[in-house]
């Protein structure tokens, strides 16, 4: 079992920048693959960025490339998500997932979430 707390997020300009933490309870986190998905009000759930386990192996769509980041430290059980440049349309609730399997892209791949944490961009 994993348990995941999402934070950081909150209210920023557009142009701005935000870094979303999520903290993982358990031992095994090191072997998880992880994944930060967002939704926006009135639209599905989709993608926004995916880690292998050990890091070496990153993914992002194609509407956050080149503006965000995505990284870990396994030593804290801790997964990152630093967003640059962030635009309107980045306004959403950020979620973070994980998987004891290959890294991926889809939501339907991740056992675990977090709560969310919400993100506004202001124009």
């Amino acid at each position: 079992q994993v348990q995941l707390v999402e934070s950081g997020g909150g209210l920023v300009q557009a142009g701005g920048s935000l870094k979303l933490s999520c903290a993982a309870s358990g031992r095994t986190f090191s072997s998880y693959a992880m994944g930060w998905f967002r939704q926006a009000p009135g639209k599905e759930r989709e993608f926004v960025a995916a880690i292998s386990w050990s890091g070496s192996n990153s993914y992002y769509s194609d509407s956050v490339n080149g503006r965000f980041t995505i990284s870990r430290d396994n030593a804290k059980n801790t997964v990152f998500l630093q967003m640059n440049s962030l635009k309107p349309e980045d306004t959403a609730v950020y979620y973070c997932a994980a998987q004891p399997r290959r890294v991926g892209v889809r939501m339907g791949e991740y056992d675990y979430w977090g709560q969310g944490t919400q993100v506004t961009v202001s124009s």
